[in-house]
Order: C-alpha cells, then structure tokens, then sequence
C-alpha cells in the first residue's frame, strides 16, 4: 500500500518555483493526482487555477484513444490504408499508408504541411491530402509527425461518425472520464485561456552538436507556429494535434480516470492495447528506440525512460504524452500517480524546457513509498 509524502510534495513545489524564480518561465500550474483524486494543484507566478493553458501535442492520446474506440466497433479498420475511407488520401506514396501507422507516426509524411487557413476547413483539408508525398516508405522507421497525423486521424473519426471530431473526442474520452472538453473552444469560451509567450534564447546549435552528436532536426513547432495558438480563431478550429486546452488539474485527472477506468471510458482491450502493448520501437533523433502504443509513450525498462519524456524515478509502465516546449501529462501504474504540468512560457531552447520536464517528472514520480 502506497501513501503520499507531504514533504516530497514541498520538494515538488520547491522545484517548480525555481524555474518562476530563476526567470525561466513566468508562470505554471503544477498537479498530481493519486487514488481518482488531486493531491496537489497549485499556480505559480502570474498565473492563477482558473486558468486554461494550451497543452499542444499533450491531446493527441485523447483523439488516438478514440480512433482505437471506433476501431473496437468496426467503424475503423487499422489494418486497412486511409485512402479506404479518405479517398483523396492517394498519390505521392500515401495509397498503402495505413491507419496504424498514422497512429504510430509511421506514415512517412512527417512534414506534410497544413496551415490554419487549411486546416480550419475539412473540404480544404481533404483537398491539401491529394498534394502530400511522402518523404520515406511508410512502415520503415519513426519520425515525429507533429500535426499531420493527427489531422487524418481527425477526419476518420469525422468520416466514420458524420460529426466534428472534437464533439466525438468530447463525448468518447472526455465526458466520461469526469472532464470538459479539450478541442475546438468557441472563441467566446476562451476568457480563461492564457496567451502563450516566447522566453529564453534560442538553441546554441554546437551545443547541441557536442551533447548528442548530431544537429538539431528541422521541425514544423516553430516559435511562430506556437504563437499562432494565441488566436481565437485557431483554438476554436480543434487542431487534434496540437490544440488542446486544459489545466494542469485536468491532465492529472484525466489520467487517473483512465489509468483506473473498468471499462466506463474505455473498452477493456482497447485500453490494454494502448496502455501496455508497444507497437513502434523504431529509434528517434536522439537514437533513443520510441517504446509506443497507439496512444501513449511507455516509460521503458531500458534505462531511456527521460528521453522519453519521464522522469528517473517513474517506473517503466508509465504512460503519457508531452506537449511543445515543457507541457507534461503521464501516469505510472507502479505509484498509482499522475502528472499534468503546464506552462505558457515557450522557451526557444529545446534542452531548457526538456531538463525541466525531467526534473519536475523526477520529483512527481517519488511522492508515494511503499508502506507496510
């Protein structure tokens, strides 16, 4: 039987204000939960617990989750390519592209672009699939599809159903697990949402090259393209990849509804296929192998668990998924905890906010110890 340690929960808090204090971020919410409940929610800096953040590619398990549900009832087949649902998905090597790999960002279209103009409009978007090509043989390796995935996912679910993909995502995976919605906000909902900022320096590009031996990759999460967020308009459109907006509470809880849930959200193999059975094991940048279901990283049990986006001491069942520039989301089984930690501090140098995420995962993951 496990119990939290109030003062590991100081420790926590203590680590969090560093970052405020040594003016790396201007503001967080910080929350843990533990047995269905918070053990902690708390805003520091100029931030307040009433607030809603952007939590970027922290959503994508919601909209994976809910593909997987669909799935289980024969909506969608993920064995079978896209274009067997989205026919304008063909050409440029997408035709054998299939449903999994998108899941698994395996598709090979890891760059595909789409911006808000595009995006906020479904014929628009069927329309931009027809001009994609891939850039290696889909099934071949792993390469971070940031937004592009997420959008075909988001058009099956809205193919298969006949509704916009963030009410499904909602009313699937949401509602049931006690929470709001987390996509697509009308724009008069969005009084509480906080604008993100731009803080730090950029990357130092020979550090980089001296820390891991490589440069760093080319991506489509720009300063620019986070920014974009900030408009009304584009938090309204649902990005399934990226546009999310919840509290760190929300995160925590959410996880512990799912990480606890006896088939009210999710049905019993769907949840076990995305909470334990790793499908991508193909190695990133950082040649770390990417331990993936199709929902969720796992924390691994080879020693990689930070590069994955954890802590040192979350255990290797651990599932969740980051979002851009420090935005944290997971559970661990072994501890029964969960974590959401949000910020809308957009540091420029990817090591900063990736060594904070370390840290604050680090000091969550050690707030319980066995007791007889």
């Amino acid at each position: 039987m496990r119990t939290v340690i109030p003062e590991r929960i100081d420790a926590l808090l203590e680590r969090c204000r560093r970052e405020i204090d040594e003016g790396r971020i201007p503001g967080c919410q910080v929350a843990v939960g533990f047995e269905r409940e918070l053990v902690l929610f708390e805003a520091l800096g100029e931030v307040s617990l009433d607030q809603r953040f952007h939590l970027y590619s922290a959503v994508k398990p919601t909209v994976s989750l809910t593909v997987l549900e669909l799935a289980a009832e024969g909506l969608i087949d993920l064995d079978a390519p896209v274009s067997s649902l989205l026919t304008r998905f063909v050409g440029g090597g997408k035709d054998a592209i299939t449903v999994s790999q998108v899941l698994l960002h395996a598709g090979g279209f890891p760059h595909a672009p789409m911006g808000p103009r595009t995006f906020s409009d479904r014929p628009a978007r069927l329309a931009r699939y027809a001009g994609w090509r891939t850039t290696w043989e889909p099934g071949s390796r792993y390469e971070y599809h940031a937004s592009s995935g997420h959008w075909v996912l988001a058009d099956l679910i809205q193919e298969v159903t006949g509704r916009h993909h963030a009410d499904v995502v909602t009313e699937r995976v949401m509602e049931p697990a006690g929470l709001s919605r987390w996509l697509a906000i009308d724009e008069g909902d969005q009084h509480d949402v906080v604008d993100v900022v731009s803080v730090g320096r950029p990357p130092d590009p020979a550090v980089y090259r001296e820390k891991f031996g490589i440069d760093l990759p080319a991506s489509e999460v720009t300063d620019e393209a986070l920014l974009a967020f900030n408009d009304p308009a584009v938090r309204a459109a649902g990005h399934p990849g990226g546009g999310g907006i919840a509290s760190a509470a929300d995160l925590a809880l959410w996880y512990q509804a799912i990480l606890h849930d006896d088939g009210q959200i999710l049905r019993p193999d769907v949840k076990t296929d995305a909470l334990t059975t790793v499908r991508q094991t193909h190695r990133d940048w950082l040649d770390c192998p990417a331990e993936r279901t199709h929902a969720f990283t796992l924390g691994g049990n080879d020693g990689l668990t930070v590069l994955r986006g954890f802590g040192h001491t979350t255990g290797p069942r651990t599932f969740g998924h980051g979002g851009a520039k420090g935005q944290r989301g997971w559970a661990d089984p072994d501890t029964g905890l969960s974590l959401g930690f949000v910020t809308h501090g957009l540091d420029l140098d990817e090591l900063v906010h990736a060594h904070r995420g370390a840290a604050i995962s680090t000091k969550a993951g050690e707030l319980t110890t066995p007791v007889g």
